[in-house]
């Protein structure tokens, strides 16, 4: 319900190619660490998202999404699900086209009023197991 097949393939090659990644860091023991990589190499630019700010990966990292100050197509969302609808909210005030909640990561009254914003998204899954199932 949260991840049909047609959402997925729109959000990962018609939504755009820049993904802001809620909760990257340079810590590499960290599933964001690796899947931020794997959207690296399917041709996405990654746009790490973290308090501290760190640069991963060889991109600028923001302290937040309103700090970015360029348009993002797509929020990854790797924080816990009690914190990921606000991140959801403000996906949809800085103008993201698609919000996508990682593996784990569900907050249904946040799908509905992001999906009732107008923009695409998909819960519970992971893009680095998804794109490759695109071919």
């Amino acid at each position: 319900m949260y991840a049909d097949a047609e959402t997925i393939r729109r959000i990962l090659t018609a939504a755009g190619d820049t993904w802001a990644v809620v909760g990257l860091s340079n810590n590499e023991a960290r599933a964001a660490h690796g899947v931020a990589e794997v959207l690296q190499r399917y041709g996405k630019r990654i746009v790490p998202v973290h308090p501290k700010a760190e640069t991963v990966h060889g991109e600028q990292g923001y302290a937040s999404l309103a700090d970015i100050p360029f348009k993002v197509d797509v929020v990854d969302v790797f924080v816990n699900s009690h914190l990921a609808g606000r991140v959801a909210d403000e996906a949809v005030a800085v103008g993201a086209k698609a919000v996508w909640f990682q593996l784990g990561v569900i907050d249904e009254a946040a799908y509905e009023r992001t999906r009732a914003a107008g923009l695409d998204m998909v819960m519970d899954r992971c893009p680095a197991i998804e794109i490759p199932r695109l071919g």
